[in-house]
């Protein structure tokens, strides 16, 4: 399997996601498209490359078994260009979903875009950070105009 390809595709569905998420209009079938067709397509992805990698479907080349249990199996599982590939489509999928949640929740708060974009961004640059951002942010500001639910 070529995995560079797949990395490459994951990283651009990702993307585009992405940019449809903090550009575009947030219409409920653009939603519903960066949901299901964005974080279902890299779920799937993910998946289907860790079971094979599991059940040794997907060679685990220059890596060990798949061993979650020790620091030295999961850098094994790491330590070759399928494991690598599904453990960032695994970060792509959550932090797209994550997305997905700030843009509803900032939506469903009337708080701005212009807030709300930078966090996004955040989110899709270091994923945790641009979550803890949003908590810190998001029940201040919905206080303040009066939106908190």
């Amino acid at each position: 399997m070529d995995w560079a390809f797949v990395f490459s595709a994951v990283n651009l569905l990702a993307l585009i996601a992405w940019v449809a998420l903090i550009l575009l209009p947030r219409w409920p079938a653009l939603l519903s498209a960066v949901l299901y067709l964005g974080v279902g397509l890299l779920c799937l992805i993910y998946a289907t490359g860790l079971i094979g990698l599991l059940t040794g479907l997907i060679p685990n080349d220059g890596g060990g078994g798949a061993d979650f249990t020790t620091i030295a199996g999961v850098r094994s599982i790491f330590g070759s260009d399928a494991g690598v590939t599904i453990g960032w489509t695994h970060y792509l999928a959550f932090d797209l979903f994550v997305g997905v949640w700030i843009a509803r929740d900032g939506d469903a708060k009337n708080i701005s875009r212009l807030i709300q974009a930078p966090v996004l961004l955040a989110t899709f640059m270091a994923g945790p950070l641009g979550l803890l951002v949003w908590l810190g942010l998001r029940e201040p500001i919905a206080r303040r105009q009066g939106r908190f639910r």
